[in-house]
């Protein structure tokens, strides 16, 4: 589990292809002091495990089913990632509770400047959309965000100079494709809604049957 707060932004140092999908090597800095081999790190908003440790230097296998959901496939070396290690109990949530599981990809479609701060606009799938909520939380490539407003194809987030100086958001452009995942809170309630009110479909809806079967 993570919080969205990015704790260092890396290039990737490596990238090659395994027999299963392929094999990113990252330089985690400071990060390395208490990693170690089987560590779990958010990498653009993908929890990875550590496969393999050597100095700071860390290698990061990437199952095709993964590279299926997120945007990691099409990073190369030299590009820029999110880095944030897993939350220990104790912590401070400063941000929101981020898993790491991508629910899709993103395309940023505007990105309107104002002063030093920044609303991106991304394009998303509407079964994405349909978590959000304004005033919600979502991840994007990693980096906690609060949405500002949720549209029939669209989303917005607003960035703050110093989210900008401490992610790669602040490298961004129209056209990025970026991971995004909803809010956790949020789509365990989409999904008792779900099945409350039939999800949409003709004749389904609240009967006193469908509330003595969910428990009420």
């Amino acid at each position: 589990m993570f919080t969205g707060l990015i704790e260092r932004v890396a290039p990737i140092q490596s990238v090659g292809t395994t027999g299963f999908g392929k094999r990113l090597g990252i330089a985690l800095g400071p990060l390395a002091a208490d990693a170690k081999e089987g560590d779990s790190i958010c990498v653009n908003g993908v929890c990875l495990t550590i496969s393999r440790l050597a100095g700071d230097l860390a290698e990061f296998e990437v199952m095709a089913e993964t590279l299926r959901v997120c945007t990691l496939g099409e990073r190369k070396v030299n590009e820029a990632v999110n880095l944030e290690r897993a939350l220990a109990l104790g912590d401070r949530l400063g941000g929101h509770l981020v898993q790491g599981h991508v629910d899709g990809i993103g395309t940023i479609s505007r990105i309107d400047k104002t002063g030093g701060n920044w609303t991106i606009w991304a394009a998303a799938e509407e079964r994405i959309l349909k978590q959000m909520i304004p005033k919600g939380s979502v991840a994007m490539d990693g980096v906690s965000l609060t949405v500002v407003d949720v549209r029939q194809e669209r989303f917005s987030v607003s960035l703050i100079p110093t989210t900008l100086q401490k992610t790669n958001l602040g490298q961004c452009q129209e056209g990025d494709r970026v991971n995004l995942e909803t809010d956790l809170v949020g789509k365990w309630i989409n999904r008792r809604l779900d099945k409350v009110l039939g999800d949409g479909k003709k004749g389904a809806g609240v009967t006193l049957e469908k509330l003595r079967e969910l428990g009420f």
